[in-house]
């Protein structure tokens, strides 16, 4: 399916049940799971779920966590996710973007699921380059204010603990919390004036998110001023200069 195709939500249920049913288990097995705030999962879509990305295994946990269809709108590329997983994001198939573009067809797409009552799954800050929060990309936002969804902010602790802790010998903590949703926002305006109202709704996402995980994690959403300068340089955006689809064409190889 082509990305500018138009997509009927839910899509490829077969695949993605036995995922589902994948993720549970492997959570069960190797890592110490818990589960905050299974109260405030709403019955269903429209819905964008947003959550901190710090590890390439952040999809599953979202995938564990969220009990509906999930369809994800996410990098072309994962970079720091090892091989024998990469299979994974390609049999549960998602809408692809090229990290500094504007990705219209996947974002035409992602509205498309909304629009149908679907749970989009977005990682704001759009890449995994840092353990602390980021400020986000436009897309979540854009998607919300677009389509008038509600979000859902989710925040994963743990994730990137869980391969080193099992090399120890021994099973890491993971705790995945839901808060509560928030919006819906509109935008109005065009150019800079649109881009900064954006940016304050990605902030804003941020924010709620920040909430759902450690104060060490908190990055530029924290109240400490420490930790907000320790995380000085990871807000710099690995494609902001060059897309990932010149790396891909191999310009800048």
């Amino acid at each position: 399916m082509k990305t500018g195709d138009r997509i009927r939500y839910p899509r490829r249920r077969l695949f993605r049940g036995l995922l589902r049913v994948l993720a549970r288990a492997a959570f069960s097995v190797l890592s110490d799971l818990h589960i905050v705030g299974q109260e405030n999962l709403p019955k269903g879509g429209p819905l964008v779920v947003v959550a901190n990305h710090f590890s390439f295994i952040d999809p599953v946990a979202m995938v564990r966590t969220a009990p509906w269809p999930l369809e994800f709108i996410g990098g072309f590329r994962n970079p720091s996710a090892p091989r024998i997983v990469t299979w994974i994001p390609k049999v549960w198939g998602y809408l692809p973007v090229f990290r500094g573009t504007a990705s219209r067809r996947a974002l035409q797409a992602a509205e498309t699921a909304l629009t149908q009552g679907g749970v989009l799954g977005v990682f704001p800050e759009g890449g995994s380059w840092a353990t602390v929060l980021r400020p986000a990309r436009p897309g979540a936002a854009f998607l919300a204010a677009r389509t008038g969804a509600p979000l859902l902010p989710m925040g994963f602790d743990g994730l990137v603990d869980l391969f080193p802790s099992l090399h120890q010998g021994r099973r890491a903590r993971v705790t995945l919390r839901i808060g509560r949703p928030f919006g819906p926002f509109h935008v109005t305006g065009r150019g800079r004036e649109r881009r900064r109202q954006l940016d304050d709704i990605g902030h804003e996402i941020m924010r709620h998110i920040a909430e759902l995980i450690p104060p060490g994690r908190r990055g530029h959403y924290s109240d400490d001023p420490a930790v907000r300068a320790a995380a000085k340089g990871t807000e710099v955006y690995p494609w902001a200069t060059a897309s990932e689809r010149d790396f891909v064409t191999g310009e800048f190889l």
